[in-house]
């Protein structure tokens, strides 16, 4: 059991209880919060409330969520592409369309149950049962490199290194359009969209600095190739911040037009290089994929400007 509490702002005085802890809630819907109010797991100001109990500026709303029901994960043999292993962690390139890890509609199939298949007992349990070695994670239709790591140690130390940014973490896309410098940085803050609780965008409001750099690699008539590095690693930050630029990623009907690419299914991007230091001693690797299938088809496809 995890206790929250948050503090009323003026900008929520008057919103219902429910539609507040969804908002401000992080993993937690508008649904689940109604079902944390109606088992007694919310008060404000010390007192259970309903779930359209109107907020006011300076209550204080603690939440208490509870722990997860135990769940097993079955180990599914599912071929994997591992291009570096040792006894401590292993590289895995993920192809698109694979889910990481088991969730709500996804509950095999995914990149987890592989693992326990291929790893065994051996991968770190500090994310849980539903996330075993699971340090960081790629979207379903983003493809490419994701470290696992094999015990707490290896995972400790990877984690730190995610915390303090000094991963290396370099992705290639293709862009909607032209993009006007050769190179940049978008700079800008993300957070949970204020419109849609379930998609990220560049906001001020409960949001975290998010920096990412961009190189044009080639241009096509209506579509930009693009190399991307990562000095922050936010939820959706790519396609969050191509879309801010006005340059969504190729395919993302999530934050670009809602019209699919034809050809492609979901986003065109392609996590290819990541760097860190090994846990065990100290020593900088660095793994590089090729583009997938997917990736070449969809350029050969372009007319070059």
């Amino acid at each position: 059991m995890r206790k929250i509490t948050l503090s009323v702002e003026e900008a929520d005085e008057g919103a219902r209880l429910d539609k507040y802890l969804g908002e401000h809630l992080e993993d937690v819907s508008r649904s689940a919060a109604e079902k944390l109010i109606a088992e007694g797991f919310v008060s404000v100001n010390g007192k259970k409330q309903g779930k359209s109990c109107k907020c006011s500026a300076g209550d204080l709303v603690e939440t208490e969520i509870p722990d997860p029901k135990p769940l097993t994960v079955e180990a599914q043999v599912i071929p994997l592409e591992i291009p570096y292993e040792d006894s401590d962690l292993l590289v895995v390139n993920k192809p698109k369309g694979m889910v990481v890890h088991p969730a709500a509609g996804h509950a095999d199939g995914t990149l987890v149950n592989a693992l326990m298949a291929h790893c065994g007992a051996s991968l770190s349990g500090i994310n849980g049962v539903l996330r075993p070695g699971i340090v960081h994670r790629i979207d379903k239709d983003t493809s490419g490199l994701l470290i696992v790591a094999k015990n707490d140690f290896a995972h400790r130390s990877l984690a730190a290194q995610i915390k303090v940014h000094s991963f290396t973490r370099i992705y290639e896309a293709v862009v909607l359009g032209n993009l006007k410098d050769d190179a940049g940085t978008v700079d800008a803050p993300i957070g949970r969209s204020p419109a849609d609780r379930k998609k990220m965008a560049v906001t001020e409001r409960h949001s975290r600095h998010a920096v990412t750099h961009y190189e044009v690699i080639a241009r096509y008539q209506g579509y930009t190739h693009v190399r991307l590095k990562l000095e922050t690693g936010r939820t959706h930050q790519i396609r969050v911040h191509m879309a801010y630029l006005g340059h969504p990623v190729a395919g993302d009907t999530v934050y670009g037009p809602k019209k699919a690419v034809p050809g492609l299914e979901g986003q065109c991007l392609h996590a290819r290089v990541i760097g860190f230091r090994h846990p065990r001693d100290g020593r900088y690797l660095e793994i590089t994929s090729t583009l997938p299938a997917y990736f070449t088809e969809f350029l050969n496809r372009l007319k070059p400007v």
